[in-house]
């Protein structure tokens, strides 16, 4: 009797978790997460590391429009524009990381197995909360006419692919010259923001979940916590903090750096006359 009824539970739950494309989603994440863990932790490195959150992202966006069943216009843009966003992104960290040979954030870390579990598993929660917008838009199998919402969202989602990618690309530049060893970028885009990377990083989340909202009804847009989420993880947890740190750390005493930091806005810029 008792291992009928377990048999019977067993089988609620595999019902469940084959008819909820969300909660597949969400155990594709963190087993894909627990599974680079485990081969992490048992070499010690992070070199795949941001490679294997891009990579989910990009992911989870197709299996969620393949399991959701339908194939409307808006889940292909919006698909496509987090695929372009995880290809760029990841490629550009790993061949950071391969560059540099390791990232600060895991000095003391990587030797770890359980803090680095967490990591991963913090991971996995980023990608999820990132994500849910476009998973809810594609597990949806309603549509409607593209309007005003689709555009603006999609120029957003533009202007911060671009801002992002160029950002990233001119540091990366100034880093290389030998000539500026030792120095602090402040010229092009990081000019106008100390962190332009990551405002063009907000934008392209806040504009996905503005075309996603063409189609949400009730309780859906409450998923706006994804955009929210990426600025308070980069502007008050992860990123800004952890850089800012460091570079009064290293630059604090200097005055040019001092006027750097008077007269350059930290994350979002304003018109210089």
């Amino acid at each position: 009797m008792i291992w009928k009824q377990f048999d019977q539970l067993l089988v609620a739950l595999q019902e469940l978790i084959m008819g909820n494309t969300m909660l597949k989603c969400a155990i594709a994440d963190l087993g894909i997460q627990w599974a680079g863990w485990a081969v992490a932790a048992a070499f010690k490195t992070e070199k795949f590391y941001d490679l294997a959150g891009s990579g989910t992202f990009v992911l989870l966006a197709h299996l969620s429009r393949m399991w959701g069943g339908a194939n409307h216009v808006r889940q292909k843009v919006q698909t496509g524009l987090v695929t372009a966003w995880g290809f760029r992104l990841g490629t550009f960290l790993f061949m950071r990381i391969l560059k540099d040979g390791h990232d600060r954030r895991f000095n003391h870390v990587r030797d770890s197995p359980g803090t680095f579990f967490v990591y991963w598993t913090i991971q996995a929660l980023w990608v999820f909360m990132t994500l849910l917008p476009t998973l809810m838009l594609n597990i949806d199998k309603g549509d409607a006419t593209l309007g005003t919402r689709d555009y603006l969202g999609w120029a957003v989602w533009g202007l911060g692919f671009a801002t992002e990618a160029i950002a990233d690309q001119q540091k990366w530049l100034f880093k290389t010259d030998p000539d500026n060893a030792g120095k602090f970028i402040r010229s092009g885009l990081w000019a106008y923001s100390r962190h332009p990377n990551y405002l063009g990083e907000i934008l392209q989340w806040s504009g996905l979940w503005l075309s996603a909202s063409s189609v949400m009804q009730g309780p859906q847009y409450l998923s706006v916590v994804s955009p929210l989420f990426v600025w308070f993880l980069l502007r008050h947890v992860s990123g800004i903090p952890i850089l800012e740190k460091q570079a009064m750390k290293k630059w604090g005493s200097d005055p040019t750096f001092q006027d750097y930091i008077k007269n350059t806005p930290l994350l979002w810029p304003w018109p210089k006359f």
